[in-house]
């Protein structure tokens, strides 16, 4: 048997409850995993709410996780017991001590990263992967607006972006997480609750804006934020921690100058094999290399509902994690 925080229905953190469930083996090119170490995201959060639907409940959430092989299923020949695995994606369920997953989905650890180097930091580092990768081309010259600059998504899409050459303005949303943000490499961090934050952050950017700006907050920060935006830049809404975004009339994108919207997928990035086989190995290169991205707050897997306030309470910064 294996301890999985079951959410019984959609609602607040207490919904997530310790349950003892039977996973069986591996079927055909599936594998069995010990978890050590599990991501907490955002995006669990929108599905424990009912923000985004689960098909069924109860239901185990997270996607993404770190820990060994215990058993494969027959065809499984890339993998074996005792290999450290990482993965990201779909099917949902890392609230668990264990679990099975398709072969495809686990991505092999080197000797030179520990479980903790990379468990939780798969979902963001694939997500700031997608942003400047996929979502913009990335180089030297461009400058970047992240907000959020401290938390677990804002500090790595800050590092990378640094290491490919772009300078970034970050926003906090407090003075005590300023120096975080500057810690990570931003060049500016502004408070986004001062009301001129998108005119500075433009005059900052060679006085024209910015070339990318990240969207991770939602509400009504998505419309400020295109005054932040160059003309032909782009803005790509990433979350909504902080409530639904009020609809966006295409005509008037960016006040009537020539700017694009976009709202990427993390989790369609990783359905894409041939984007999450190229994210995975480019992002394990660069976590050797020495992109790091810390973590914040660690919380035992039976603790898993004291995450999620804490994470949509804004009391963490860098990633979160849970430990089994």
């Amino acid at each position: 048997m294996t301890t999985a925080m079951m959410m019984t229905r959609p609602g607040a953190p207490d919904v997530l409850t310790a349950t003892e469930i039977d996973i069986g083996e591996p079927g055909p090119n599936a594998v069995r995993i010990r978890h050590s170490v599990i991501g907490v995201n955002f995006v669990d959060i929108y599905f424990r709410t009912g923000l985004y639907p689960v098909e069924a409940c109860p239901a185990v959430l997270g996607f993404e996780g770190a820990g060994t092989v215990e058993a494969v299923g027959p065809g499984v020949a890339t993998l074996k017991p005792g290999d450290r695995v990482a993965y990201h994606g779909r099917p949902m369920g890392a609230y668990a001590e264990a679990r099975i997953l398709p072969a495809e989905r686990l991505v092999r650890l080197p000797d030179t990263l520990s479980d903790r180097d990379v468990g939780g930091t798969m979902l963001r580092g694939l997500t700031a992967h997608m942003l400047l990768h996929k979502v913009r081309a990335v180089g030297p010259g461009d400058w970047i607006l992240v907000h959020a600059a401290a938390g677990g998504l804002g500090q790595i899409v800050t590092r990378w972006a640094k290491r490919l050459g772009a300078q970034v303005v970050g926003t906090v949303g407090s003075e005590g997480k300023r120096a975080l943000a500057l810690e990570a490499g931003a060049d500016a961090v502004l408070l986004h609750g001062d009301g001129d934050w998108a005119e500075r952050a433009r005059a900052l950017a060679d006085g024209q804006g910015v070339h990318l700006a990240i969207d991770g907050i939602g509400g009504d920060m998505l419309a400020r934020t295109f005054a932040a935006v160059r003309p032909f830049g782009m803005l790509a809404s990433v979350g909504q921690p902080a409530g639904p975004i009020p609809p966006v009339r295409v005509e008037m994108l960016g006040g009537g100058r020539p700017v694009a919207l976009m709202r990427p997928s993390v989790i369609a990035y990783a359905d894409d094999p041939e984007l999450y086989r190229r994210g995975s190995a480019d992002l394990i290169a660069a976590l050797e290399a020495g992109l790091i991205s810390p973590i914040g707050a660690a919380y035992d897997l039976r603790d898993a509902a004291r995450a999620h306030a804490d994470l949509e309470g804004g009391r963490t910064t860098g990633r979160v994690i849970l430990t089994v």
